[in-house]
């Protein structure tokens, strides 16, 4: 069942339940830390309105900087900005950055330990018209690698604001990976965030399996613990929202009691979230382990509907991974 002590969205599995984007969770944010914070600053890639960052612009317009199609500039504008004492947000699509710039990202923010803030907008396959080229499914990859450097993939439209509101007090280079089109939304604005915690969004008396899932992917995990356990399985599914600085404790706390691990992210199986717990596990407590993810594929063109079902990324898909997770034990 839905953690009740976590204050979740009781009606999302109703028909016509309620759905938002995540840029908006994350424009508000980002409005709300500028609010509080006069240090907080905005850099944008020619795509202002498409990651949702008009409302501070509107408010701070000297706070405000729109670098045009020039990513690379733009972060490396934001690492002089760090190292003189503000916090700057660069948002671009995520193919772009951290797809475009990851060299000037590396060098002058992470290398230099500066507290910038990129945040990838239209990631996974859910920036479902623009094709593979607009699709990034590596973004994960490229940043999880960098050191110093933290990693937040939020659920829905509330825990992107408020991890909005928690990358600005980090003090940390932080990639902030939001998606694209209005998704359900799962979270309320009592839920509680914290980076680097990971929380069970599912929970149940006796888990066989433990379900790891992030951003969009949650609630198509939720979905399948649901139908799971209409046959009589139980799981417990977490809530990955920070891929770096990963909650072991939080994932070992279930693995020991499940024995078996099903990872599901909108990303490429290799190097992303699924990658980061099994490389966590190895070293721990290695148990039997399912990924779900893109398998070592670019995206196309079609609705979300249809390239969720043809990669093998829905509710149906990660219910069967978990069964055969809990055979093979």
């Amino acid at each position: 069942m839905l953690n009740p002590d976590l204050y979740l969205n009781l009606n999302l599995f109703d028909a016509g339940a309620e759905r938002k984007t995540m840029r908006e969770g994350f424009g508000q944010g980002l409005l709300e830390a500028g609010e509080q914070n006069p240090n907080i600053v905005a850099l944008a890639a020619d795509l202002r309105d498409s990651v949702s960052m008009t409302k501070f612009a509107q408010k701070f317009p000297d706070r405000f900087f729109e670098v045009g199609v020039a990513e690379q500039g733009m972060v490396t504008i934001a690492s002089g900005l760090a190292a003189s004492g503000k916090i700057p947000f660069t948002g671009s699509y995520a193919t772009f950055s951290p797809g475009r710039n990851w060299e000037q990202i590396r060098t002058t923010i992470c290398y230099n330990n500066v507290p910038v803030k990129i945040v990838g907008s239209h990631a996974g396959l859910l920036t479902s018209p623009d094709g593979a080229t607009h699709q990034a499914l590596e973004d994960i990859a490229l940043m999880r690698a960098l050191p110093n450097t933290q990693v937040v993939a939020p659920c829905d439209v509330h825990e992107a604001r408020k991890a909005t509101l928690a990358i600005a007090e980090n003090g940390k280079p932080t990639y902030l990976r939001v998606m694209r089109p209005p998704i359900p939304v799962v979270t309320t604005d009592k839920t509680p965030f914290r980076i680097g915690r990971i929380d069970a969004f599912w929970t149940s008396k006796k888990p066989r399996a433990t379900v790891c899932a992030i951003g969009d992917m949650l609630y198509y995990a939720l979905c399948a613990a649901m139908e799971l356990e209409q046959e009589g399985l139980e799981v417990e599914v977490l809530n990955v929202a920070t891929v770096k600085p990963l909650d072991i404790d939080a994932i070992l706390t279930s693995a020991k009691k499940t024995k078996a691990v099903v990872t599901v992210e909108d990303h490429q199986k290799a190097g992303g979230m699924g990658s980061a717990v099994a490389e966590a596990l190895s070293q721990t407590y290695p148990v039997r382990m399912k990924l779900v993810g893109v398998d070592d594929a670019f995206g196309q063109s079609g609705t979300p509907e249809d390239l969720i079902l043809h990669y093998g990324l829905g509710q149906k898909f990660i219910a069967q991974a978990v069964r055969e997770a809990i055979a093979s034990k």
